[in-house]
């Protein structure tokens, strides 16, 4: 079947005349309800990506396939993810790419791990809850099918880490100078360890764990999202914004003399 068909089991997006979105899993006979109307999700498979759909109220929307970013924010959640705008500043600043090994903690509804498989990383997550790792489990199949390079265990990541000769070392926990002494021992020389966490309290109690720590080069910085609305002669930055949402920390592992 093409690409550009949508088809039965295919997650997609919905868009109204006002923009607002809608993801939904097209299931043949079912009905996507909606105030602007019923979209019946028989007439959206089969139909090329980027076609109008026409509801029960004569009102149309766009069916294009979400992008990840997308994904994302209407995902079914346990957790409350990581934004998009520092989902991209991760995959930078931790330097992920095709074939790194990355221990993820922890894992939450899965944006993260979803964001780490896509760019090609092999992932193990550490994670608490079991329905956390359920429902991180599910989003991920449901976005990038189940031949991922994906595991999780349930199990505490400051109580130590068995993998050994990791690339990268991504927490996402409100204690992670907690993981500082087992990451030293997991990863590779030249590794790097990144920590997202929303105070600068905890930021900087972990960056003391790290000065006393193998680890060196420690960075920490944040990620500003700002639009704009553009209407012919109307140029200006939107009035809301996507400002502190957390802090990206980063250090690489050096061989100890």
């Amino acid at each position: 079947m093409s690409n550009d068909v949508l088809h039965a089991g295919e997650r997609i997006m919905l868009i109204d005349s006002k923009e607002r979105r809608y993801l939904v899993t097209l299931v043949p006979g079912q009905e996507f309800h909606t105030h602007a109307g019923i979209v019946n999700h028989d007439r959206v498979i089969g139909a090329l990506e980027g076609s109008r759909i026409e509801a029960s109220t004569g009102r149309s929307f766009i069916a294009v396939r979400p992008r990840l970013c997308d994904v994302v924010v209407k995902m079914p959640r346990g957790a409350q993810v990581i934004y998009p705008k520092d989902l991209g500043a991760i995959l930078l600043e931790a330097d992920i790419a095709p074939g790194v090994r990355v221990l993820e903690a922890g894992v939450g509804s899965g944006a993260l791990s979803m964001t780490l498989l896509r760019a090609g990383a092999s992932v193990v997550g550490y994670e608490l809850r079991e329905d956390f790792a359920e429902i991180a489990k599910e989003n991920v199949a449901q976005m990038l099918g189940p031949a991922v390079d994906y595991r999780i265990e349930i199990r505490d990541v400051t109580h130590g880490i068995d993998e050994r000769d990791l690339d990268r070392i991504v927490l996402d926990m409100p204690d992670p100078w907690k993981v500082v002494e087992h990451a030293a021992r997991a990863m590779r020389p030249g590794g790097l360890l990144l920590a997202y966490l929303p105070g600068i309290n905890q930021t900087a109690q972990l960056r003391a764990a790290l000065d006393a720590s193998a680890f060196a080069m420690a960075e920490t910085m944040e990620v500003l999202r700002r639009t704009w609305h553009i209407e012919g002669q109307s140029v200006r930055p939107d009035h809301r914004m996507v400002a502190h949402t957390g802090f990206l920390t980063t250090a690489r592992l050096l061989l100890e003399q």
